[in-house]
């Protein structure tokens, strides 16, 4: 198959959708298939271009035998609602440009993966003006989830937001969603089971893997031997509620043994930092985002991994990709999401439930580590078992290419159109 797939982030940018949109690219590519990704121009989540993508239109290379078309966006480091639509309007016409006249020969089908649904959008144009099948993967519903966190508040807008989304399912000859609480969701608005699709969450289970040299070099560096350490690797975001933990290390001060270590970049980094200044944190140390290749030796020099979002009921369908990352390390994982990513996690027996936003449950927890640190060790081989056997990121491509091809086939036929 020719695949033209639309991921609005991608690398060098990180983050979960940029690993998920490479990952399933890259295996598309080893198993024979031609991929073309479509993506913005280096920018997110800081919001800057770099200097060498500055005052292009758009860039063309190979990464890893994928075609990348890098497109303008209108980027900026203020992230009010004025400047995140504008942002998201103008990757969907670049991106739309892009797959009608930059990316070159025919195309099988177009695969888009939301959010931002405005990618959706581009998707739904290439798709009608060169005649071909559209599958749309959902990773998380929006605009609800946008609406949950008060990231929009006008009924206009939400009534018109919901009908663009709509019409990029029913559109669409297949919808991929990430969690059964996605699925769920659909089925009740009455989208049809046929269209609808489960390809969860998963880790690359051949570079996320414990290693020893690099935990004991790591944690020399940042001066944390002899410490338990809770590791938060992520975007510093509104959604992760981040600013419990912090609150948790401020219960912790007395001890010393017990160290957070953050990674990453987000809209709410510089809250956080001054967060740890105001308290005279030194319990916690904070670092910028990391290459994703180098992800598992800060995972496999911290003893557990923290994976906390907001109390909404939305997230309860909510099952981050970071704690399939923290278990193929062999860490258990410390999880402040009710809901479905609880349920895995208690069928993987691979960590401990906290209720979202309890910063007392929190530093209890990690108090109670210190004298059963054998329990969690078992926890992290359990979680490393369950992720090979359930959630290989390999295993998930190739049965997303099963599914391409099938609804390609189907398409063709005049069974779909």
């Amino acid at each position: 198959m020719r695949i033209l797939y639309l991921s609005q982030y991608f690398f060098p940018e990180m983050g979960a959708t940029q690993i998920r949109a490479y990952d399933n690219a890259y295996n598309w590519v080893h198993l024979g298939h031609q991929v073309t990704m479509i993506a913005e121009i280096p920018n997110h989540p800081a919001g800057v271009v770099p200097p060498e993508f500055r005052g292009k239109l758009y860039q063309r290379d190979t990464l890893d035998g994928i075609d990348v078309i890098r497109v303008w966006v209108k980027a900026s480091p203020v992230k009010n609602f004025r400047n995140r639509l504008l942002f998201y309007l103008s990757y969907m016409v670049s991106a739309a440009l892009a797959g009608l006249f930059i990316s070159r020969g025919h195309y099988d089908l177009v695969y888009a993966s939301s959010p931002p649904l405005f990618v959706g959008g581009a998707a739904l144009i290439i798709s009608t003006l060169r005649r071909i099948p559209f599958i749309f993967e959902v990773r998380d519903l929006w605009p609800e989830s946008a609406v949950a966190l008060g990231e929009i508040r006008s009924p206009k807008i939400v009534a018109w937001a919901t009908h663009f989304e709509e019409a990029c399912y029913h559109k669409a000859e297949k919808v991929i969603v990430v969690t059964r609480g996605i699925l769920s969701n659909l089925l009740e608005r009455g989208f049809p089971a046929t269209k609808i699709e489960l390809v969860p969450n998963g880790a690359n289970t051949d570079l996320f893997d414990y290693r020893a040299e690099d935990r004991e070099r790591l944690r020399a560096g940042l001066g944390l031997q002899g410490k338990l350490v809770a590791i938060y690797a992520g975007i510093h975001g509104v959604a992760q509620n981040l600013e419990f933990v912090i609150v948790a290390a401020t219960l912790l001060k007395d001890h010393p043994e017990i160290h957070f270590l953050f990674i990453g970049e987000g809209p709410k980094k510089r809250e956080l930092v001054e967060m740890v200044e105001k308290y005279k944190l030194t319990n916690i140390t904070m670092l910028p985002e990391q290459p994703h290749q180098v992800v598992p030796s800060y995972l496999s020099a911290a003893d557990v991994a923290l994976i906390p979002l907001r109390d909404i009921e939305l997230f309860k369908g909510a099952v981050p990709s970071k704690m399939y990352d923290a278990w193929a390390c062999r860490r258990p994982i410390l999880l402040s999401i009710d809901g479905e990513a609880r349920q895995i996690m208690e069928q993987a027996r691979a960590g401990h439930f906290i209720q979202p936003g309890d910063a007392q449950a929190l530093a209890t927890s990690l108090i109670n580590m210190e004298s059963t640190q054998d329990e969690w060790k078992v926890m992290g081989e359990n979680g490393r078992n369950f992720t090979v056997r359930n959630n290989s990121r390999r295993a998930q491509a190739e049965k997303l290419a099963t599914l391409l091809q099938a609804t390609l086939d189907q398409f063709k036929s005049g069974k779909i159109s």
